[in-house]
Order: C-alpha cells, then structure tokens, then sequence
C-alpha cells in the first residue's frame, strides 16, 4: 500500500468519514458514482474457476496468472478491509452516430470507449486525489489510510465489485449497467485498509431482455451473463495477438477496435448522459474515418497519432491486421485492393496472412 503506517482498526472506525463526504469529493473530481464493498467475492471466485476451466479466456493468460489474488483483495493489497468502487462516464459528444458508420463499410467503426484520451491515465489521476482527500480528512484523527488505486489494472474484480458496491447490476452482456446512466462508463477502484460502511447493492433489471445476445456478430454471449471471449470482436480485436479466425472475419464488418453491438442496443442506454470530460473528446475523426486513410498510417505515424490513447497499446501491427479484414469487408474497389496490395511486401507475416484474406474477399466481389 501506499503508506507503511500501522493504524488501528478501532481509531479508523472512529473517524467522522462518511459516504455523502466521499460521494462529494468523488462527484467534484468528475466520478458521475461512488460506492463501497466488502472483499468477500466467494461466489466470484468460484464462477471465475469455472470460466477459466472451459477456456473462455483465449489469450488473456493474466486472468489465471495471479491465482486467487483477483478473488481475494486481502492478499493483492494486505490489509485490504473495504473497496471503493468509482463510476466515470466516458460517451462522448457531437460524435458521428455509431449505427450510420457501421452501415458504411468505408469507414472504420472505433469503440467509443477508445476515442478519446486513454481513461487509465485519466482515471488513476482523479482516483490518487480521491485518496488524498480522504487521508486529508483524517489527519484530525491522527490516521491514515492505506490503499491502491486500480483502473482495469492488476488482477481486479472490478465489475462484481461495482456490483458490490452499488453502482450497477451485472447485465447479459456481462457489462455493468445502471438505471440512471446505461453501460457508457468506465470503473476504478481503491483497495483500503479503512472498515467503511458498504453500499446497498441494486438488484438485476434486465428482465426477459435478450437483445445483447441476439445481436452479437458472433454469439460471443453464450448464455445470459456468460461470455466466450474467444468469439468477442472487442477481444479478437485488442486483445488476441495472432491470426483471427476465418469464422469472425466477415462478422466483424468495419470494426477496427472494440465492438459496441451489445451495448448500442441495450435498452438501457436510452438513459445514457454524454460526458463533458473534455479528455475524452474524439481525436483524429476516428469516430468515422475511411479504412483507407487508416491503413495508410505507418508505424510512427500510428505511435504519432494516437499517442495517449488506449488504442496505442495494440501495436501498430495489430492495428493493420483488423483494418486489412475491415478492407475485406469493404465494397470491391480498385482503390481498396491497390492500398492493399502497396502494403502487402513491408508488412508482417500475420498482416500478410490479412491483406491476402482481403483481397480474396475483394475478388470475389468483382
């Protein structure tokens, strides 16, 4: 933890800190919500192992990595007594409507979340001086918390822990949501030593609503609250590093990074408020940019561009991999099989692999 003091639980329960104080000094440093849980995720625990045991993971190795510390707060952060839980809204304004770039295969389709600054960096900041405020607020009682802060870092149950804490209910799509703000946010944690009074926890809305299972591109959603990240465009696209499968080439259309088809569909993000973080503001028009102009990016200009953005961190080969399939996509164009072919030689071996599938598919429309 951050501090190496030794405070008493008794002197800490004896502070006058309180959930309106904290939900203020949250909501003043851009959090729309704030709650608080206990470390108890037993249950989470046990669905987890059974998850990991049918491989739905693909790729993501961390998730198994850390053993029992992603279920066990107490032995990430020793001395872990209660979470706070942070909600940030990220849908952006005056953005391009989402629907109308998925049905202009030209364009590539950007998930909202990553249109803007990189929300790690955004978040952990306001999440550092959210402690600080606190541990400001109990120098009068001679303690000091100890924490860490987490924005979708270490191993973190962040949504069972928002659940916990009030800011939601786990959703089919296995996304948060919210009665009064849909799913368009981004969560963060404290892990502190502080015994705090939990939230109450909101119960599941979702009713016999399946409209995030039936419009999955590619029956990623297995059953309700049950996800097969393997078959997710948002992990095919991010997270997996090699050859995408020839089953979800053609399902993914125009996305380039991230899929939002669960969400853009779900009921409940009719309630959804746009947020006025001005670091979430759209960068580089890649809320509806051609394919074409994308492609033609090199590596540095790649780096150059999306600098400070979440998108960076794919790499740029990753970047070329899902833009060549997107080209594949595309209307038949001579303008499209050129730009694929130009980079076809400087590119890598997985790119190629892409690029080849591509111009097959620009072929076939000739």
């Amino acid at each position: 933890m951050n501090s190496d003091h030794n405070i008493p639980v008794e002197h800490i329960t004896d502070s006058k800190l309180t959930h309106s104080k904290i939900r203020e000094w949250a909501q003043t440093l851009g959090f729309q919500a704030v709650g608080v849980s206990n470390i108890d995720l037993g249950k989470e625990e046990t669905y987890l192992k059974q998850w990991l045991a049918k491989g739905f993971h693909g790729d993501m190795d961390w998730m198994e990595r850390h053993g029992t510390k992603r279920t066990r707060p107490a032995e990430l952060v020793p001395e872990t007594l209660s979470i706070i839980s942070v909600r940030m809204d990220y849908l952006p304004t005056e953005t391009h409507d989402p629907i109308m770039v998925l049905n202009h295969p030209e364009l590539g389709y950007v998930s909202r979340y990553a249109l803007g600054r990189d929300y790690h960096k955004v978040m952990r900041n306001r999440l550092q001086k959210l402690a600080d405020k606190i541990n400001q607020e109990l120098k009068s009682s001679d303690t000091e918390m100890k924490y860490r802060v987490f924005v979708d870092s270490a191993p973190v149950m962040e949504k069972p822990i928002a659940v916990n804490a009030g800011l939601g209910w786990m959703g089919k799509h296995t996304n948060i949501l919210s009665q009064d703000a849909g799913s368009w946010f981004f969560l963060g944690e404290i892990y502190t030593n502080l015994p705090l009074e939990e939230s109450q926890a909101v119960t599941d809305h979702c009713g016999d609503c399946t409209a995030c299972i039936d419009i999955c591109p590619t029956q990623a959603i297995v059953k309700p609250y049950e996800l097969d990240a393997k078959r997710c465009i948002s992990y095919l696209t991010i997270e997996h590093k090699g050859v995408i499968p020839e089953e979800f080439r053609k399902p993914m259309a125009n996305r380039i990074y991230g899929c939002d088809d669960c969400q853009l569909v779900c009921p409940w993000n009719r309630f959804a408020v746009n947020t006025d973080e001005t670091d979430f503001e759209i960068r580089n028009n890649l809320d509806a940019s051609s394919l074409l102009s994308l492609f033609a990016w090199t590596e540095e200009e790649f780096l150059k561009k999306l600098e400070g953005t979440a998108i960076r961190r794919i790499g740029h080969e990753r970047w070329q991999r899902n833009i060549a399939i997107a080209l594949g996509n595309a209307p038949s164009s001579p303008h499209v099989i050129q730009a694929l072919n130009e980079k076809y030689e400087s590119s890598s071996e997985i790119v190629r692999e892409h690029i080849t599938w591509a111009l097959k598919q620009q072929a076939s429309e000739v």
